[in-house]
């Protein structure tokens, strides 16, 4: 049909020079005019092809159109919802009215629901008694009229307010359409034999490449657009969480340890070892080897000491301290294990140990607080990381057994409560996220504690995303740390963040194998 079409366009173009209005071509094998919108997109695709070989030009006209909806059909061939209601009653003085459920029976839950408010107000109906009767002896179905001239023609001679309120009933829908004009190409002709795209080895052995029509080369053709890598959002909302911290002051900790032992993971933190975080049922222990290399000798004999016995103003668990459950190697529960690392470290001067400048390390060479002439080795620092953690947890909409943690320590001296929240509000904000609650919480390594809330407006309620407090004394003092010196801890999960940034309502679809690779290709760069 299509070369049918082709030659039809091409004989009207040499008989008549122009084809004003392509609407009022016949396409073969069809016996009226091509009105209709699927027609002329026949149409467009017989001229594209001409088109390409030069043989025609065309302008394009746009046209706007109205098609019935499935409800708007089936009004057209039975009528309307009131009009049947009307047929169906017993004229008033002639017969028993109908009750409304006996005339569900006789037209429809659907029709009588509509057609009766619609009867009512054209005054074709009324009410008598428990029943319904008519009022009038004959009535004018003007919707199935109209709309059967929609159905007919496209449009509507009473005009658009008449086409809106059966848009709004959703009996018609509005359609764009086009018709186009055609005109001569510079190679017009009517034969529609296509040129050739291939010289060919049988064409150059016969000499029939001398007489072929080829067609031309468009240099200026694009080629098929590569499709590179595209960052996925967590890396997005990582990288300007990242900036964030780095714009704030802070310094960035090494966290390549995923594997961590039982005494940095929780004992250096005054985790219990009875504490049900440790159990099976929410930690990932390793199986080979099992246990990790001992820690500094006099640390270790410093923490299991204010476990078991106390110290440092503290009665400590008063539990017996087990060597093999602080040996055991896991995938660590969160980056705090990082974190006491570091502070660890940072405390190395307050312990009298000499160490190498850090200068161009996690303190950016900041110099003593102390006020005194005496140094006692304290220097203040700010630290963040963003690294993957482990926990043994069912899975749902908001819970990963893997996810990212964004991890903050601020250490120095005096620090309070309200330092925290207020530095919590002010980075929050940073990301774009307004709506920050506190609610107070315990967490054995921290006291006070605070959980963190931000309100998520596509599930419509407030998500937990992340844990908060100051570090306690029974942590930092067996460290080496000065008594005035109070540490800001923070934890907050990269996940939730991103999803609420997102719009993301499931974490199932941000990580794993739901994940829509053209979503990630179009998702936008996250600015907070």
């Amino acid at each position: 049909m299509a070369e049918a079409l082709q030659q039809l366009i091409l004989d009207t173009l040499d008989e008549n020079s122009q084809i004003p209005d392509t609407r009022s071509l016949v396409i073969p094998g069809h016996s009226e005019p091509a009105q209709s919108h699927d027609a002329q997109i026949t149409i467009l695709g017989a001229l594209n092809s001409l088109l390409s070989r030069d043989m025609i030009k065309y302008d394009t006209h746009d046209v706007s159109s109205h098609i019935l909806t499935a409800e708007g059909i089936q009004i057209a061939r039975d009528g309307s919802h009131e009009a049947r209601v009307w047929s169906a009653l017993a004229a008033k003085g002639q017969g028993h009215p109908l009750t409304p459920n006996r005339l569900k029976e006789a037209v429809g839950d659907e029709t009588a629901k509509v057609g009766q408010g619609r009867a009512f107000k054209n005054g074709w109906i009324a009410k008598e008694g428990d029943g319904l009767v008519k009022l009038v002896e004959s009535i004018k179905d003007i919707t199935q009229v109209d709309l059967q001239e929609i159905a007919s023609s496209g449009t509507l001679k009473s005009g658009e307010k008449v086409l809106a309120d059966l848009r709004k009933r959703k009996l018609v829908t509005q359609r764009k359409g086009q018709w186009f004009t055609v005109t001569k190409g510079i190679n017009f002709s009517t034969s529609t034999a296509k040129p050739e795209t291939d010289l060919t080895v049988e064409m150059l052995t016969s000499g029939a490449w001398k007489t072929s029509t080829f067609k031309k080369y468009n240099f200026e053709a694009e080629g098929i657009p590569t499709s590179g890598g595209a960052l996925h959002p967590l890396l997005k909302v990582r990288e300007e969480i990242r900036n964030i911290f780095l714009e704030m002051g802070f310094a960035e900790m090494p966290t390549s340890t995923f594997v961590e032992s039982g005494f940095w993971c929780f004992d250096a933190l005054f985790v219990p070892q009875q504490h049900p975080a440790r159990e099976l049922q929410d930690t990932f222990y390793i199986s080979d080897p099992k246990e990790s290399l001992p820690p500094d000798a006099a640390y270790y004999e410093r923490v299991s000491k204010i476990h078991e016995h106390g110290g440092f103003g503290s009665m400590g668990y008063r539990a017996p301290w087990s060597h093999e459950e602080s040996r055991k190697l896991l995938l660590r529960t969160h980056t705090t294990a990082s974190s006491a690392h570091m502070l660890y470290k940072l405390a190395a001067k307050c312990r009298g140990e000499s160490i190498e400048s850090d200068k161009n390390e996690f303190t950016h060479g900041a110099k003593s607080t102390t006020g005194d002439p005496k140094d006692d080795g304290f220097r203040p620092a700010k630290l963040f990381s963003i690294d993957r953690v482990f926990r043994n947890e069912t899975m749902d909409a908001t819970h990963l057994a893997e996810f990212h943690q964004v991890e903050g320590v601020v250490a120095d001296r005096n620090l309070t409560l309200a330092d925290l929240i207020g530095f919590m509000r002010v980075f929050f904000e940073k990301m774009g996220i307004e709506k920050v609650r506190f609610k107070p919480a315990y967490n054995p390594y921290t006291e006070p504690s605070m959980e963190i809330f931000a309100f998520h407006p596509m599930l419509d309620r407030w998500v937990e995303v992340g844990n908060s407090g100051m570090f306690r004394p029974e942590m930092l003092e067996p460290m080496g740390f000065p008594k005035d010196v109070r540490v800001h801890g923070w934890g907050l999960g990269l996940e939730r963040p991103t999803m609420i940034r997102y719009g993301i309502n499931n974490i199932r679809t941000l990580v794993g194998h739901k994940v829509s690779i053209e979503g990630i290709e179009n998702s936008p760069a996250v600015m907070f």
